[in-house]
C-alpha cells in the first residue's frame, strides 16, 4: 500500500471528530491493514502538513437483521485519530 489514497478512505465528519478540530485532531476512515506510520505519512503527503500523532481504533461491524430469523453483520473497519503539529486541513 504505497498509494496515500489506498491508506486514508474518508474523513469522518462527526459532532465528536468537529470538536476535536479545535485540538488540531482529524479523524479518518482508513484500511484495516494500515499501521500508524502508513498512516501518518499519507496524511502529510495528501494535505502537505506535518504529523504529530497518530491513534487508530479497530470498529467492529455491527449486528444487522437480514429478515425474519438471519442476522447479518455490517463490515469491521478501522479509524484514525490524527494530531497535526503543523498547518491544519481544510476539509469543506
Amino acid at each position: 500500500m504505497n498509494n496515500p489514497h489506498d491508506i486514508i478512505e474518508t474523513v469522518l465528519v462527526t459532532e465528536k471528530s468537529n470538536d476535536m478540530l479545535d485540538d488540531g485532531k482529524y479523524v479518518f476512515k482508513v484500511h484495516p491493514s494500515a499501521h500508524k506510520i502508513e498512516i501518518g505519512m499519507a496524511v502529510e503527503k495528501l494535505f502537505d502538513v506535518k504529523v504529530g500523532a497518530v491513534n487508530t481504533i479497530n470498529c467492529k461491524g455491527k449486528k444487522k437483521r437480514m429478515g425474519r430469523a438471519k442476522m447479518g453483520r455490517r463490515s469491521n473497519w478501522k479509524k484514525a485519530i490524527v494530531t497535526l503539529s503543523e498547518g491544519s486541513i481544510d476539509i469543506m
